[in-house]
């Protein structure tokens, strides 16, 4: 039950000049594209990866059972980490960097990214925190409240942009979703590939390959991306699938089914 895009398209003139202006104002971009699901096994082949080198994710998202949250663009999310310690975000998307408040921006645990997938984009910026190797898995067991696995800064920020009468320690678990990340390297491309898997509870996967760069260096970076990974036999025209959104809506649908039998 993948979330999927229309077929990807070309951007039309006014959104590739708004996009140009968005990443001028963005610390990072993250260039993303999802393999169709008939075709991950060909993928894994045809660029060489070994799942056994991947680190093992487990993601939990938290919102309210009719995605309040979602609908006004913010998402919170948790993760436990393979061989690392936890973390934890508040994201608000879409966003646009100039309108941001100044302070925000020279906060240490922000950032502003432009995620670009074939034929779309969307900016967003983010409030991380790390955290110890148990702190997620307390909080959803219900040792501790919810809010204790957010900094002071992220609280204030949920606080901002969540619907009014919404607080952190209201929302509902939506996960996990186990995650299998594998960075790679590929011949004629100068840059470190990750590929994820994202393994949902009903059987339906979906595979990202992705890259980061610097705004001024996106443009060039996606060229080469696209020639290595078409050099390879990957296909780059398939469906543009959301992960965020396809684990919220599943978890959304199973914790209204779960309230409705209770």
């Amino acid at each position: 039950m993948a979330t999927a895009t229309k077929t990807p398209r070309r951007l039309l003139d006014d959104e590739f000049v708004r996009l140009t202006t968005l990443m001028k104002g963005a610390d990072s971009v993250e260039l993303k594209l999802t393999v169709p699901e008939p075709d991950h096994r060909s993928t894994v082949s045809a660029l060489g990866l070994d799942p056994l080198d991947a680190q093992i994710r487990q993601v939990y998202f938290f919102d309210t059972p009719d995605l309040a949250l979602e609908k006004r663009g913010v998402v919170v999310r948790a993760r436990r980490v393979q061989r690392k310690g936890d973390d934890s975000v508040v994201k608000l998307r879409p966003v646009v960097p100039h309108e941001l408040p100044a302070d925000l921006r020279q906060s240490p645990g922000f950032g502003v990214e432009v995620d670009v997938i074939p034929g779309g984009f969307v900016c967003s910026g983010s409030f991380k925190a790390t955290h110890g190797p148990t702190a997620v898995k307390r909080t959803v067991a219900g040792e501790k409240p919810l809010r204790k696995l957010f900094t002071k800064e992220q609280r204030a920020f949920f606080a901002e942009h969540a619907p009014e009468g919404i607080a952190l320690d209201d929302l509902s678990i939506l996960g996990p979703i186990f995650v299998l990340k594998l960075r790679f390297s590929l011949e004629g491309f100068d840059r470190r590939v990750v590929a994820e898997l994202w393994l949902y509870p009903d059987d339906t996967r979906i595979m990202e390959l992705s890259t980061k760069c610097a705004p001024s260096e996106a443009f060039d970076v996606a060229v080469a991306a696209r020639t290595a990974l078409e050099g390879r036999g990957v296909d780059l025209s398939g469906d543009q699938q959301t992960k965020t959104r396809t684990a919220l809506t599943f978890f959304s649908k199973r914790l209204k089914a779960a309230q409705q039998a209770g």
